[in-house]
């Protein structure tokens, strides 16, 4: 094969790694990008495209998460990934772990770690590659990767749920919740939620969003029983589908455009959090972005919306 066949071969592991890096759709397609222009001015072929292709989007990816750390921390509201629809990388020996990786709780998790924690973490965790090709990755010693390892593998294991929900079980859950959530059905939805179940949105201040998180299943109920009839009544409607490999869905106006996504995270027989995109920035490569503000403004003509 040519460099060309060689790297578009490679293209969709080398997006996901970046993806977990970055956890950013545009982001992570520009330091593919970036790893083609350095692939093809290497003067020499490499042994291993893979193994190069490989260290080239991990490097430029962690040099692009230490900018983005600082952007981050003056985000307006909570931050949450660009949600990804459908991971381009299968390899059926790790699905599990590939699956788990791109959730947004396991996303979450990751911000928790240092960039060159992270790093390590996907490559070796997640893409089970060996010791000697994260080392040389990242440029740190094979013992040094290890000890990386190690303090990232801590971080993930504090901050997971103890119980995951089997896919079968999961997907039947939230069937059963977008049906409720459909039909206004408040005593339906309460029957669903965790007793501290979250409701957050991320608007990074482009959108409008709630003002602070919603808790607990009566107020959640309660809530969406309140806004989703009014939202049907000017035409928003919602499709469920997988956002970031959990039970989802992708929230559109009248005219097709994306409003928002949802990801559900559920657990011990519960929907334990509601997660919306609502920011306009991270929904472009979903779709035609709609106007939320509009949307917002038509939703309050019809009567007081609910904080």
């Amino acid at each position: 094969m040519d460099k060309v066949d060689e790297f578009e071969e490679l293209r969709p592991l080398l997006f996901s790694i970046a993806y977990r890096i970055l956890g950013s759709v545009g982001e992570a397609e520009d330091a593919v990008q970036e790893t083609w222009l350095r692939f093809d001015a290497s003067p020499t072929r490499p042994d291993s495209p893979k193994a190069f292709l490989s260290a080239a989007v991990t490097r430029v990816s962690i040099d692009v998460l230490r900018s983005a750390r600082a952007r981050r921390e003056r985000y307006v509201g909570p931050w949450f990934p660009e949600p990804l629809l459908d991971d381009p990388y299968e390899d059926p020996a790790r699905s599990a772990e590939l699956a788990d990786s791109v959730s947004m709780a396991a996303l979450l998790l990751l911000e928790r770690l240092s960039p060159l924690e992270r790093a390590v973490f996907v490559l070796r965790e997640v893409f089970g590659f060996g010791f000697d090709e994260v080392a040389a990755a990242v440029g740190r010693s094979e013992p040094a990767c290890r000890q990386l390892l190690v303090r990232a593998r801590g971080h993930m294991r504090a901050g997971r749920p103890r119980f995951a929900a089997d896919r079968e079980e999961r997907d039947a859950l939230s069937a059963r919740f977008f049906d409720a959530l459909r039909e206004g059905d408040v005593g339906g939805l309460r029957d669903l939620l965790a007793a501290d179940v979250s409701l957050v949105g991320d608007g990074g201040g482009k959108a409008p969003q709630l003002a602070r998180a919603v808790m607990g299943a009566d107020n959640v109920a309660r809530l969406l029983g309140a806004v989703m009839p009014r939202m049907a009544g000017i035409d928003i409607t919602f499709a469920p589908r997988e956002v970031n490999g959990q039970p989802g869905a992708v929230f559109r106006d009248r005219d097709g455009r994306v409003l928002h996504t949802w990801a559900l995270d559920v657990a011990e027989g519960r929907v334990q959090a509601i997660r919306m995109v609502i920011n306009p920035d991270k929904l472009g490569h979903v779709g035609p972005v709609a106007n939320a503000w509009a949307v917002h403004d038509e939703l309050k003509r019809t009567g007081r919306m609910p904080r």
